[in-house]
């Protein structure tokens, strides 16, 4: 009994002996951020929360949709929710004080999600995700996401220990999720006639709203036209699917090469189908499935950027403090 308690302890201290709190984790809140951030600033009040049959009031706030951020404004006032709603996405964007701006940005895209009619699975996935990142980002210390701490600044007290384990938690219950989304999404297709007999790219190219550009038609319209090459086509992207569930369980040095994979796929379907916000959740997504937690991103530019705002506050509150009494004498 003693040594399997021995053993435990040993498996915890390794498991939370890494450094969760990286700008690994930080530039998917960032993308998770912007997708919904574009979405509110490139849509009206009256076109996010119209109302649809059975809906008779826009937004609806019973239940717990009444803790939306859109149901503490008045109806008729729903920019006011919506200004509101677009300064915290750029704060979280920004990747200041995550311990913050984590709940924030939870509580707006769950108001998002339960009060507009116009959402799609991107919306969905982000409130699901910025609720698993919760506990991340309740334990994170830093000024910013973007920031690296050094091996001084994590400490090995039982406290610091404890809540790295409860972010490391955190992220493999992240990772499920993101795993089960592909799985369902590939086995969702195969129930469906037109993905099993291989011929739902042709629909999909050549629907009037969600088709292919027309500056890309002359490409895409020999294939899908093809009826060996579009089955492939439509084949390919159910095993895509699958293989990208099973990043679950892959060898680690397989996950950066899924991970492009991945990004061109969703890039490909923002490009093709007009997808925008939907690419920004599932890269968020794809960055938290494929991207170990405690390895950061080599990222100069916004490190950069970072480093230039604090000497920018260092030198506010330094001259502040070197201010010159001002005489009261005439």
């Amino acid at each position: 009994m003693l040594a399997m308690v021995e053993r435990l302890g040993t498996h915890f201290r390794n498991f939370a002996s890494a450094d969760p709190w990286t700008n690994a984790y930080g530039l998917a809140r960032t993308l998770l951020a912007v997708g919904t951030l574009l979405t509110f600033l490139f849509n009206s009040s009256a076109g996010l929360f119209r109302e649809a049959v059975g809906i008779d009031k826009m937004p609806p706030c019973d239940g717990l949709g009444s803790a939306s951020l859109f149901c503490q404004v008045p109806g008729d006032e729903l920019w006011i929710g919506r200004i509101a709603a677009v300064v915290i996405l750029l704060v979280v964007a920004s990747g200041w004080r995550p311990r913050v701006t984590g709940v924030l940005h939870w509580w707006v895209s769950f108001s998002f999600m339960t009060s507009s009619i116009l959402v799609d699975g991107g919306e969905q996935i982000t409130a699901v995700l910025t609720f698993l990142l919760l506990p991340i980002t309740l334990t994170d210390a830093r000024k910013w996401h973007w920031s690296t701490r050094s091996t001084e600044e994590m400490g090995a007290s039982t406290w610091e220990m404890s809540k790295r384990f409860l972010a490391m938690s955190a992220w493999i219950v992240i990772r499920l999720q993101v795993a089960g989304i592909y799985l369902h999404a590939a086995i969702g297709k195969m129930a469906v006639d037109e993905w099993a007999n291989g011929t739902v790219l042709y629909y999909w190219f050549t629907h009037p709203s969600f088709g292919a550009p027309i500056w890309l038609e002359p490409v895409v319209m020999p294939l899908v036209s093809n009826g060996v090459i579009v089955s492939l086509l439509t084949w390919s992207v159910i095993l895509f699917e699958l293989t990208l569930f099973t990043g679950l369980v892959m060898a680690k040095h397989w996950w950066g090469k899924l991970l492009v994979a991945g990004v061109l796929f969703h890039t490909a379907i923002a490009v093709f189908h007009g997808l925008i916000t939907f690419m920004f959740a599932m890269l968020g997504a794809l960055v938290l499935f494929l991207r170990p937690i405690y390895v950061p991103f080599d990222l100069p530019e916004v490190q950069a950027v970072v480093e230039w705002i604090r000497s920018a506050i260092r030198t506010e509150e330094t001259e502040e403090l070197d201010l010159p009494e001002v005489s009261k004498t005439a």
